[in-house]
């Protein structure tokens, strides 16, 4: 009899390193030639910089999509289902086609920081030479469709936080690409790292040396096919989405829903609640938006557009909503409010 196991919930928290795959389906081409890629990127780039997400490497190939990005307040499933959605509806309409353009629903893992950043960046960046669509370090630096040559400083793009991976080999910007550049060559003899693709017991724990010395020394080993850490990052990110999951099970115990918390924040501000669904620009309407997208999307777990449906805005003046009512303490203190 086969046994199907039921597939874990997606993890997720403010500030973590997420490196993200997805492919076409049945592995078809998603890029057909340089204006889908350039169309991605455009929308890459002001996704990234509406959600305040850090890019830290990114590679495009004709198929799939390797990205390794740090959250902000917004969920990754956010970002990334923006993303999708907006690049796979422009693509259909490019090429006249109908139907479903990824595979299934992307791939994402939580990465420990300072153990498995550089070796990402590097895996990510190098893809282009793995497949053979470039052929060595020289071509690679003039490939438009990774991050390396920003890195490198070949071009600018805005949205890339060049500085911050930059910061990983040096303290200043010459020396730091130099360094850097010596870590990608020594990288493309190693080929394939499925070790850093997927977490697994084994990879979450750092590699198999590492589980069978741990495992003689009797110590404790916990693993997730979602992480890639060592084992106390991997018991501190499973604790945390316990955390979360309790959270969700709270709004739904207390029954919490977006009209109960739009006549909350309406009372706590002293507006009626129609008001904050008009186009009106006051500032007191405003923070009121703030906030209530803030609760919403990050805490209560609706969608952008949800949101934006029910307060008559964009899913994108939700996005920037969500920032600024993080930033008010007036949401922490409605939250409390509604939960106790």
């Amino acid at each position: 009899m086969l046994l199907i196991m039921p597939r874990k919930s997606r993890l997720d928290a403010p500030g973590a390193i997420n490196h993200i795959i997805f492919r076409g389906i049945e592995k078809r081409v998603i890029f057909r030639d340089d204006v889908d890629y350039d169309n991605f990127l455009l929308r890459f780039g002001n996704i990234i910089e509406e959600t305040e997400t850090l890019c830290l490497a990114w590679a495009l190939m004709p198929n799939h999509v390797h990205l390794l990005l740090r959250t902000s307040s917004f969920p990754i499933s956010t970002v990334m289902r923006r993303l999708l959605t907006g690049y796979a509806q422009q693509f259909n309409r490019r090429h006249k086609r109908h139907g479903q353009l990824m595979q299934n629903r992307f791939k994402s893992f939580l990465c420990e920081e300072d153990v498995y950043l550089k070796e990402l960046v590097r895996y990510i960046h190098l893809n282009p030479i793995r497949a053979c669509i470039v052929e060595n370090m020289g071509d690679l630096g003039k490939f438009p469709y990774t991050g390396h040559s920003a890195i490198t400083g070949k071009c600018k793009r805005q949205w890339q936080s060049v500085n911050y991976v930059l910061g990983f080999f040096s303290d200043t910007e010459r020396s730091a690409r130099n360094q850097y550049l010596n870590y990608m060559k020594k990288g493309i003899d190693q080929g394939r790292r499925p070790e850093l693709v997927g977490g697994g017991l084994i990879r979450s724990f750092g590699g198999w040396e590492a589980f069978k010395t741990a495992r003689r020394l009797g110590l404790r080993i916990m693993g997730d096919e979602r992480i890639l850490g060592g084992n106390d990052f991997v018991e501190a990110v499973l604790r945390k989405a316990g955390e979360q999951f309790e959270e969700k099970t709270l709004v739904e115990m207390k029954g919490l829903n977006l009209d109960r918390l739009i006549n909350t924040v309406a009372c706590r501000i002293g507006l009626e609640d129609n008001l904050i669904k008009t186009s009106l620009r006051k500032r007191n309407i405003g923070r009121a938006r703030s906030v209530i997208c803030y609760l919403a999307v990050v805490k209560m777990k609706y969608s952008n557009a949800e949101v934006a449906r029910r307060l008559n805005i964009s899913p994108s003046t939700v996005s920037k909503a969500i920032t600024r009512g993080q930033k008010d303490d007036l949401g922490d203190s409605v939250w409390q409010d509604l939960i106790k």
